[in-house]
């Protein structure tokens, strides 16, 4: 799994969602570019990205170093903010985030017009679902965003979104899964 590169919201501090307004900057572009260079050629089979335009970007990056075709799924999305979007990240308290000090307090909790972190659970868990009946043999890379990421983590662990851990995901990382039970192509 990628993490999108920096974006123009990100440097400023916002939040992003599904906005498709923020789009790479310089460093975003330089991050998703390395990235694409540290991922192994020919044993990647298939990258699937989200379809928001910062993790377009990225998936770019990714599909020129490997020669591969990007398939976006809106599945990969990060988790709507709804009306939080758009305004400064400090806005974004326990209360409609679900989160306190890195860990996952409320998996109910919904910003209005957004997702629970478990409706984003739910939508990352069925795409695991579909993606592990795909006929791949190689590695799969999937470009999105940080929470979806969180999220993709504790589907492949088993583990249920409440009390699960919200650790940094930087902006360009990289991290790799293994669950043959539900996703039978990564390589963790």
């Amino acid at each position: 799994m990628v993490r999108h590169g920096e974006s123009t919201w990100n440097n400023l501090g916002l939040i992003q969602g599904h906005a498709d307004g923020p789009v790479l900057t310089e460093r975003g572009r330089a991050q998703s570019l390395e990235v694409a260079h540290r991922l192994p050629v020919g044993v990647v089979e298939a990258i699937y990205a989200s379809d928001l335009e910062r993790a377009q970007e990225t998936a770019t990056f990714v599909g020129a170093a490997l020669g591969l075709r990007v398939d976006t799924h809106n599945a990969l999305r990060e988790r709507c903010f709804g009306a939080l979007e758009g305004r400064p990240l400090s806005d974004l308290d326990p209360a409609h985030s679900g989160i306190r000090d890195e860990r996952v307090i409320d998996a109910t909790a919904r910003p209005e017009g957004g997702e629970s972190l478990d409706d984003l659970y739910g939508r990352v868990g069925t795409f695991l679902e579909w993606l592990g009946d795909q006929p791949h043999a190689g590695d799969v890379v999937l470009v999105t965003h940080g929470g979806t990421i969180r999220a993709l983590r504790a589907y492949c662990a088993g583990e249920p979104m409440l009390d699960s851990t919200w650790g940094e995901v930087p902006n360009g990382s990289v991290w790799n899964v293994r669950q043959p039970a539900i996703v039978h192509a990564t390589n963790g």
